[in-house]
């Protein structure tokens, strides 16, 4: 099992790399996390939700995306509660210190999955969730310590030497630890490294001084990792600025933003400029295209956008005839309303919306969750994607809906065709219509296709893996 001394340091991207690893070996391995919590979902291949972290280590280690991989996902849906995905199917809806009283019961769920895992596996890869060092959550843990003593599954703890502090991070867990949940720990990885690995051996000295726990290797930054698809909105933060391209497409980054990663097949097109925008900053005057994400709690992204003088901005942009995409939660938002009669977002039982389409989106208890084949009716090009949303859109602009998913029609669109939406997540990996829809920009596709990419640069990511660590000691570590 993978724990973190932190949130970010690198957990996700290193299981999937060691997942890849593995299989290249000719090991049957599957990933795992107990607990998740992210609004960048996936729809796993047996039907039911999981984390995007988890579809993408399957897809490294060669493997069918299962809810077993990930039997609890929350989904953060207000400032204080989430969803509750369990083994790919909601659950309800708990605040957070509602939560906490619930996991232990979870626990048998978790392990359940585990076990099935186990069954069909040579070797599992566990993720775990923040950090161990968060004491305070300990009583009933399902996502770090609590599952690994009960499971009985060996950890190996990943420290973040990019954001400094890295010796202090990792003697202060070992010092904070129960002794027994410290005595699950087998040894540490060292991650994002820059430079000369040699100038960090006083280092590792220190750490085997203070903990008793063996280095397990020094992992360089690692390039490939910006090509994956990231597990949730702190890897906004982290972004590097964009090259200037042919095509400037602009992203408002919402309160409640959710599967942004739609976005990246667009990004990682050499010719095609992503700008995130966030609170306090203006759209780029020069952008070709705004596209609203996918969205956890629409109506409160809707006053967000109010709030932040967006709204203004979208319809003049639309007005001067610049073309406006929503996918799911933000295809709701270009309509006229959005209704909630049974208050399941919130207090807000109804709002205006940007009315860009004529439309009105009514949020149901019934959430559709599927992986769904689909056209782009206006070129004739096959999709393929997924579906996670609850309400339906109807109203006079659906007539002209631009998408057929599996042999009905989606989405809605204005008559001139500017403006338009789709409850369809991940059509832009679909290389021909991701390189027609750019194409119209003038801008010219890259070579390689989106997923191509992503394979490429997990085979980058797991050569680096082997030169940095002794893989052979770590898998024995199995048991």
């Amino acid at each position: 099992m993978f724990q973190g001394t932190g949130s970010d340091v690198g957990k996700t991207v290193l299981v999937a790399g060691f997942c890849r690893l593995a299989s290249r070996k000719g090991i049957k391995v599957m990933p795992f996390k107990p607990q998740n919590m992210s609004n960048n979902a996936a729809v796993a291949d047996d039907g039911g939700e999981i984390g995007r972290g988890q579809w993408l280590q399957a897809f490294a280690a060669n493997e069918k995306p299962s809810v077993h991989m990930n039997p609890v996902l929350l989904k953060p849906q207000s400032s204080t509660g989430s969803q509750i995905i369990v083994q790919g199917k909601l659950s309800g809806f708990k605040k957070g210190a509602d939560y906490q009283k619930m996991k232990g019961e979870l626990l048998d769920r978790v392990m359940e999955s585990f076990a099935r895992l186990k069954e069909r596996a040579d070797l599992v890869l566990v993720e775990g969730a923040g950090s161990p060092a968060e004491i305070n959550l300990r009583h009933g843990d399902i996502a770090n310590m609590g599952f690994a003593r009960s499971a009985d599954v060996p950890v190996v703890l990943i420290g973040d030497i990019d954001r400094g502090g890295v010796i202090a991070s990792l003697v202060g867990t070992a010092t904070i630890l129960d002794r027994n949940d410290r005595a699950m720990v087998c040894g540490y990885l060292i991650n994002k490294f820059r430079g000369d690995v040699s100038l960090f051996d006083d280092g590792i000295k220190a750490i085997r001084n203070f903990t008793g726990w063996p280095c397990l290797g020094v992992i360089p930054w690692l390039e490939g990792a910006s090509l994956l698809p990231p597990e949730d909105s702190m890897a906004l933060e982290h972004r590097e600025p964009k090259k200037h391209g042919k095509v400037k497409i602009a992203v408002p980054v919402l309160p409640h933003i959710a599967n942004f990663d739609d976005l990246d097949p667009l990004a990682h097109e050499s010719d095609v400029e992503i700008v995130f925008v966030r609170k306090g900053e203006c759209f780029p005057a020069d952008s070709d295209v705004i596209i609203l994400p996918g969205s956890k709690s629409t109506i409160a992204d809707m006053i967000a956008l109010r709030e932040n003088k967006w709204d203004g901005e979208i319809i003049a942009h639309a007005k001067k005839g610049g073309m406006v995409i929503g996918i799911c939660g933000g295809f709701q938002i270009l309509g006229r309303k959005i209704l909630d009669p049974d208050s399941l977002e919130g207090n807000v039982i109804e709002i205006d919306a940007l009315g860009l389409l004529d439309m009105v989106t009514e949020i149901g208890e019934r959430k559709l969750t599927r992986n769904s084949n689909a056209i782009h009716l206006a070129s004739g090009l096959p999709l393929t994607g997924y579906e996670i949303h609850m309400g339906k859109s109807f109203g006079p602009d659906c007539r002209h809906a631009p998408l057929k998913i599996n042999n009905v029609k989606d989405g809605a669109a204005s008559p001139d065709g500017k403006i338009w939406g789709t409850y369809l997540h991940g059509l832009f990996s679909a290389d021909a219509f991701r390189h027609y829809f750019i194409g119209n920009f003038g801008a010219k596709p890259d070579a390689s296709g989106h997923f191509e990419k992503i394979d490429n640069a997990l085979d980058k990511i797991a050569d680096e893996l082997e030169k940095a660590v002794d893989i052979n000691a770590l898998f024995r570590l199995a048991r």
